[in-house]
């Protein structure tokens, strides 16, 4: 899975990609290329909490 700033040019590339919007996050997946896997946005938890201390 990549992590990048902008899906819509993976979305060009596979026109049949989907973008869903899950847990906060907006991901790009394809079922008929299941390997096109792509996450847009949010912060874990963890790297929250890590930026606190």
């Amino acid at each position: 899975m990549k992590v990048v700033n902008s899906l819509k040019s993976l979305k060009l590339a596979a026109p049949d990609a989907q973008i869903v919007r899950r847990r906060g996050k907006v991901f790009l997946i394809c079922k008929s290329n299941p390997k096109l896997k792509a996450r847009q946005g949010g912060t874990s938890k963890k790297a929250a909490a890590r930026a606190k201390r």
